[in-house]
């Protein structure tokens, strides 16, 4: 077979198995997509829509905005006509002639002509004539009866006259019972020597005068409020659905109702304001100017957002229709882009493995159906420990070293199931474990089946299996063991240790758990032991509600990272007769830490000892502050850096049958147990020497004392402290021992 051939077939035999398929990253890149996708059509089109409504707002806004100028024009163009027209009835003939000769048949008369132009102007509300004092001589209406005339108009004090018009602010009266808006205007009425005959007052309606504008300009559903300068309401009431917090009663504030509105208004002569529900416009409108004041009032308008959408929903419709339509059609897009790009790689792929399938990292051969080999790349020829070529054509039973029982079931599988896994054995030198698995596949052009056979070298897996059933084995020994992690947590245990702690399997407990709460206590101290010494040996006895019946002899031993801190505990129990029996609660004894204890934690550990173990004990008490140099409160920090330096120092070569304690700052206690007076005064020289070594026994003194019969740890280091006072005076030596022959004068060397 030539090598094109070979790589044809290869080709064709590879490329059924390499069909194009939906993989997992490849269906979450195409829903982030299409997510991002949509996400982004719904912000484009809720943007579309807000802005679409915003415009639709302010176009609103501006033909609202241009129809109140127009309506605040056409209502000073009122008020100015209104001024002309009671200028023309204080100049009227019937009035004249009144004045000029009053009779009841002329006030008739007046006061019928009066009728006639209150019938036949709607914002005439009324007219009225006052006597030069101010009184009122007859008017076509009482709802005005009690206004009076203010006291500036009145006279020659006035600034006012002739030809002038006064326009009154806004005022309310009620007429039939409804409260009403109006202003009245007065004309003064002269004779020719400019003394005053009289007052004419024509009272108008401030709704009436709008009435008569609005509908020309504006939508009757869109209201249309005048409101003075301090925000009370002249005319608009009784809107069509008015918002919560607008004016809908006359001489209702909008100060109070909307402050954050009016706050607007009042520092602005026109303008817009949008709040949440609706978009409000408003002008400052000057209806008359007389002198040194203005009559100025706000008309204001307002429409709802509700409204603003519903006119602007079949656009709405529109754009969400467009916006589906688009994300459709993206999606669409999108997913023909990934079935191209997925089907374009397939090629590739399948080119590319046919071609590079025998130079990879897998151990690959192709057999025919007959079991002959046909090809093998390097990698499945270095597992067989044999060369490419010497494979070639060859049988893979005997290739693999197969029984015939075990090749035909190797068949069998494959004529039923298309494949067969398992476990290999090659009886070579190596002695290699092959993880296998054979596929049966057809041809595509022809009805011929071919094996597919990969494999794996397991052989260390394998080893460490093996390893690990005869580490299992070692495990299952007499003593029973666990290991744990740095808290006590248990990670492992063997059945000697199930069995003895009744775990029935439940592991999940911490070893503090099952050894009790005095342990527990000591646990920070036990680590640390562990971590500078290795390991923390103790005699641990039942408790209540304790899990073991018998003393437990325990050691725990610790596995050390490279930084110093502990991994791993392993953990060991063995049944024995306790050592020293405990005098107090507690269940662990024949346990001391090489932690530095404080004086009472010494005092509890000297009190459990024998007196025997006593008897062979010495107490050294040393003192490292060296005169002069640690003398005040401020070389109080260096003192304490000092101390621990030296600690650390003592602990790392402290033997294990000693203990170290504070006593107090610059003073140290070591209790020395199964030694004499030679043997403690021997440690000191030796301590001494190992502080110097590390520049730390500057100014070091030591007193040591032995153990008295019957003694108590305050007596021992009273005794102590005589010592280390003697080595204080001492000159040449800074070692002194007391106490350390049991002579009745108690005599000291």
């Amino acid at each position: 077979m030539s090598k094109h051939t070979a790589v044809s077939s290869s080709n064709s035999l590879l490329i059924s198995s390499q069909a194009t398929h939906w993989s997992q990253q490849h269906i979450l890149s195409l829903l982030s997509q299409l997510i991002i996708l949509l996400i982004a059509v719904f912000i484009v089109t809720s943007m579309v829509v807000n802005l679409g409504e915003r415009r639709l707002q302010e176009d609103w806004a501006d033909q609202r905005y241009s129809e109140l100028q127009t309506v605040a024009s056409l209502a000073s163009d009122k008020v100015s006509f209104l001024q002309f027209r009671t200028q023309i009835i204080a100049k009227g003939e019937l009035l004249r002639q009144y004045l000029q000769d009053p009779s009841e048949k002329l006030q008739l008369k007046t006061i019928e002509n009066w009728d006639s132009l209150t019938d036949n102007i709607p914002e005439l509300l009324g007219l009225a004539l006052f006597n030069p004092q101010g009184q009122l001589q007859f008017a076509t209406t009482g709802s005005f009866n009690n206004m009076q005339l203010p006291a500036a108009l009145l006279g020659s004090g006035r600034n006012m006259g002739g030809n002038d018009i006064y326009t009154s602010p806004m005022a309310f009266t009620p007429i039939d019972g409804i409260l009403e808006p109006y202003f009245y205007q007065l004309s003064w009425i002269e004779n020719p020597d400019q003394s005053i005959k009289g007052y004419l007052v024509t009272y108008n309606s401030i709704v009436k005068l709008l009435e008569t504008i609005k509908p020309a300009f504006f939508n009757q559903n869109s209201p249309l409020l005048m409101l003075d300068t301090q925000g009370f309401l002249y005319a608009g009431a009784n809107q069509p659905a008015p918002l919560d917090n607008m004016p809908d009663a006359l001489g209702a504030s909008l100060k109070q109702s909307y402050p954050e509105l009016w706050r607007v208004m009042a520092m602005n002569n026109f303008g817009q304001f949008h709040s949440h529900d609706a978009t409000f416009v408003y002008l400052k409108v000057e209806l008359t100017s007389q002198y040194e004041t203005k009559r100025e009032y706000f008309l204001l308008s307002y429409i709802r957002h509700d409204d603003i959408a519903t006119r602007y929903a079949q656009w709405r419709i529109v754009v969400i229709i467009a916006g589906c339509l688009i994300a459709l059609l993206a999606s669409l897009l999108i997913i023909l882009r990934h079935r191209f790009v997925l089907e374009r790689r397939a090629k590739q792929n399948s080119v590319q493995l046919s071609n590079g399938l025998f130079n990879s990292e897998l151990s690959c051969l192709i057999v025919n159906d007959n079991g002959r080999i046909q090809s093998i790349n390097a990698k499945a020829a270095a597992a067989l420990s044999l060369p490419v070529d010497a494979l070639k054509d060859r049988s893979l039973q005997r290739v693999l070293h197969l029984d015939d029982e075990r090749f035909n079931h190797i068949k069998e599988a494959l004529t039923h199931q298309k494949q067969w896994h398992g476990e290999i054995s090659l009886e070579t030198l190596n002695s290699s474990m092959l993880q296998t698995h054979i596929r049966s596949k057809k041809c595509p052009n022809s009805n011929e089946h071919y094996w597919l056979v990969t494999f794996e070298d397991i052989t260390a897996l394998f080893e460490s299996q093996r390893q690990a059933y005869l580490y299992q084995l070692m495990s299952s020994g007499a003593v029973a063991t666990a290991l744990t992690d740095a808290n006590g947590l248990i990670i492992k245990c063997n059945n000697q240790f199930d069995h003895l702690m009744s775990l029935h399997g439940d592991t999940n407990i911490s070893i503090t758990e099952l050894l009790g709460e005095e342990l527990k206590n000591q646990w920070q101290n036990i680590t640390a032991q562990i971590s500078l010494q290795g390991e923390w040996t103790a005699q641990i006895m039942p408790f209540n509600h304790s899990r073991y019946d018998h003393c437990l002899k325990t050691t725990l031993a610790g596995q050390l990272t490279f930084e110093g801190d502990i991994e791993y505990l392993i953990c060991t129990f063995e049944q024995t007769t306790p050592t020293v029996s405990t005098q107090s609660n507690s269940n662990v004894i024949g346990h001391r830490s090489a932690i530095v204890l404080r004086l009472n934690e010494l005092e509890n550990y000297f009190f459990k000892l024998s007196e025997l173990t006593k008897e062979h004990s010495s107490l050294l008490v040393m003192d490292i502050n060296p005169e002069g140099i640690f003398s005040n409160m401020g070389n109080m920090s260096q003192l304490e850096k000092r101390q621990k330096d030296i600690e650390l120092q003592l602990l790392i070569e402290l033997p294990l049958n000693y203990q170290i304690a504070q006593w107090q700052l610059g003073k140290l206690v070591v209790l020395l147990t199964e030694t004499n007076a030679n043997s403690a005064h021997q440690y000191a020289i030796n301590m001494l020497q190992s502080l110097e070594d590390k520049n730390l026994g500057e100014g070091i003194n030591i007193g040591i004392a032995s153990y008295l019969q019957q003694q108590s740890l305050d007596t021992y280091l009273a005794n102590a402290e005589i010592a280390l006072k003697r080595a204080k005076q001492s000159v040449d030596q800074n070692i002194c021992q007391a106490f350390t022959r049991p002579t009745n004068n108690q005599s000291n060397h």
